[in-house]
């Protein structure tokens, strides 16, 4: 009787874990963040960064010798032009921040995104720095900074001195494409949605070649989560190049004492050899 009493409680107790687990979450406080300038919606004002390897590839990936690789004797190794570069050209593994694990291309668009994986050097708009675009910029190695006052909100990216300019009144179409697009806000609660459109189709998603076409929409969701946390999602409609609509999510981490400034990375200058050498009067070799 005694084993039989002992047995009845394991089972109490194990048919109360759920419900007590249950209560738990039910209980948990939901976190509300400083109020902003205008003391009604979230404080996003500071530096931003976020701590994976998306801007290497979005998508889940091990760890590799190089972004671009030819074959080998017995296994790819990298192209001729990153030989030199070591472990300094190759690619931190990545768990991935697109959800499901796959980008649904089309077939057609696959093959391009492996063209492009294949002469990397040669396609990726980073390496002749060229404006990353939306999504890209935000999960780049550079950070970016938030400016939020009662009537605007401006992001500084890092990296080739981006700008975007977040407009509350939507003035219609973009007249015109960009490599950033135009993005037109709103609150939703206390998160930021953003739909960007009006981007050329230059702009990639990563260095592994994922790419977009000019009829991509994006909209961003940006929802404080904790201190100093905040979620960053963004989903991408493309019917030119995807199957279906899809999402990307990722946390970004605000930076704290000296570490809170933009630096300057305006890489134009330091792509001069690389865009114009060849046209020197004697090219340097």
């Amino acid at each position: 009787m005694i084993r039989i009493a002992a047995a009845l409680a394991v089972v109490g107790l194990l048919a109360a874990a759920p419900a007590a687990e249950a209560q738990t979450k039910a209980k948990a406080p939901i976190y509300h963040a400083p109020r902003g300038p205008d003391g009604k919606h979230p404080d996003l004002n500071g530096v931003w960064q976020v701590m994976n390897s998306a801007g290497w590839n979005i998508e889940p990936h091990a760890a590799s010798a190089a972004l671009q690789m030819r074959p080998g004797p017995f296994v790819p190794v990298p192209a001729k032009a990153v030989v030199a570069l070591g472990a300094v050209g190759s690619v931190p593994a990545g768990l991935g921040v697109v959800e499901g694990g796959e980008i649904p291309y089309k077939p057609e668009a696959k093959t391009r995104r492996d063209e492009n994986r294949a002469d990397y050097l040669a396609r990726d708009p980073e390496v002749k720095c060229y404006l990353p675009g939306v999504p890209r910029a935000n999960y780049m190695h550079l950070p970016f900074q938030i400016f939020q006052s009662e009537s605007a909100t401006i992001i500084a990216y890092e990296y080739a001195g981006a700008v975007r300019n977040l407009m509350f009144k939507d003035p219609g179409p973009a007249p015109v494409d960009s490599w950033m697009g135009q993005s037109v806000a709103k609150w939703d609660g206390d998160t930021l949605v953003v739909t960007v459109t009006g981007m050329n189709d230059s702009t990639w998603f990563d260095r592994a070649g994922n790419f977009h076409s000019d009829q991509m929409t994006v909209v961003e969701r940006w929802t404080p989560t904790g201190p100093g946390v905040m979620r960053y999602e963004a989903t991408i409609t493309d019917p030119e190049t995807f199957t279906r609509p899809w999402k990307m999510s990722m946390n970004l981490y605000k930076h704290v004492g000296e570490d809170a400034r933009l630096g300057q990375f305006k890489c134009v200058e330091f792509v001069e050899e690389l865009m114009y050498g060849s046209l020197r009067k004697e090219p340097l070799k």
